[in-house]
């Protein structure tokens, strides 16, 4: 159920003052929260008027599973932030390593979930005709004709899919390509696929590049300001640093900096189907289309080298539907926003739940220069989901 504040309050959500019984559950939190022999540990969350705040023993989460999640992340030295939402409340927030609540830091490949969410609200206002439509169209500066034909062929479900046959950058040796180009387009023509669009996945900052070049120009508008007016608007939040490429289009790959209250405000958005307050931002359709996986196990066959080994011990296989990943931890299916460096969105639908962090995005790291840092921040979310019944 929604509880952020903005237009008309829905549910248990009230603008009164904040009430003597609130407040005394709030001290016996903050109380509980002292660790001995430490400085208190406080999670308590900010009140301000963005969010109705809880306590984790109101929303009926066990304030110990809590209180070591926070205990584990002040022992992080990469995290910048830890927050919890349940039942539509926020009831766990802190931040750690210089950084505080206004802070909107780059979300990394958080990113390509917010181009989800952009394709489905382009596809209700009739900006794209459907997910079938090959991309041929929307570059015409390609010589198509003269290319693999196999990518005339490519469309946009496939993109959203990570299956265009554009190969996972990370593995085929064509990421330093990327990050030594300022213009992409041009790389349509220059990276081989490495499969058939279609038949197989592979992790694409390129294709998610792509997609939001797409939305742009079938829009006619700035990416930017197409989000601002039919997503993060309605969410009242606002947009922080885009970079963009080249020719002026914001990437869509990642680097779209938020502050960790609307990354919950976005996932917020995600768990109750699209609506916020009565208004249907995202489509319901889209919202479940989007989450349910279309590749399944996407890591297993590929990371079994270190400094991987088993990816990750508290999450189960990983998926992966439209730009959104998927997996369980413990007896609980997951949905989730992924970003370098241990930026997550993590949806957690059968406990009405949301787990944000931000982090370094150790940009420009990789392998054993960053994931133990990003593996760590993850395995602290999925340790914190699995442990609860």
């Amino acid at each position: 159920m929604f509880s952020l504040k903005t237009g008309m309050p829905k549910g248990p959500f009230k603008k009164s003052k904040l009430s003597f019984t609130w407040l005394l559950s709030l001290v016996i939190l903050t109380a509980a929260c002292t660790v001995p022999g430490d400085e208190p540990l406080n999670f308590s969350p900010l009140v301000l008027d963005d969010w109705e705040v809880s306590t984790p023993q109101a929303e009926g989460l066990n304030p110990d599973l809590v209180r070591s999640a926070y205990q584990k992340a002040s022992n992080l030295s990469s995290i910048y932030s830890l927050l919890i939402i349940k039942n539509g409340r926020l009831v766990a927030e802190k931040y750690f390593n210089g950084q505080s609540y206004g802070i909107a830091n780059p979300t990394a490949s958080v990113t390509k979930s917010i181009i989800s969410s952009l394709a489905g609200i382009a596809l209700r206002e009739r900006i794209l005709s459907g997910l079938d439509q090959t991309i041929t169209g929307f570059f015409p500066e390609i010589d198509w004709q003269r290319l693999d034909p196999r990518k005339s062929q490519i469309t946009i479900r496939q993109i959203l899919q990570m299956r265009s046959g554009f190969p996972w950058e990370e593995f085929s040796g064509h990421l330093d390509l990327l990050f030594s180009r300022s213009n992409w387009i041009p790389l349509i023509e220059e990276i081989p696929l490495s499969g058939d669009p279609g038949s197989q996945f592979g992790y694409s900052n390129f294709t998610a590049h792509l997609m939001a070049i797409i939305l742009a120009r079938a829009a006619n508008t700035d990416l930017r300001s197409f989000a601002q007016a039919y997503l993060f608007g309605p969410l009242d939040a606002d947009i922080g640093y885009w970079p963009r490429d080249a020719s002026g289009y914001c990437f869509g790959s990642g680097e779209l900096s938020l502050t960790p209250r609307v990354m919950a405000k976005f996932g917020l958005l995600y768990l109750n189907a699209g609506e916020l307050n009565g208004s249907q931002i995202i489509p319901s359709e889209w919202v479940s289309e989007s989450l349910t996986p279309s590749s399944f196990d996407v890591y297993g066959t590929v990371i079994r080298t270190p400094p991987y080994g088993k990816i990750l011990s508290s999450f189960d296989v990983l998926d992966y539907g439209y730009l959104w990943w998927s997996s369980k931890s413990g007896n609980h299916r997951l949905n989730y926003a992924w970003g370098h460096g241990g930026q997550l969105i993590v949806l957690v639908p059968d406990l009405d739940m949301i787990v944000v962090t931000s982090a370094d995005n150790l940009f420009g790291q990789f392998g054993e220069a960053s994931w133990p840092k990003e593996k760590a921040v993850m395995e602290l979310v999925g340790e914190f989901i699995s442990a609860i019944d």
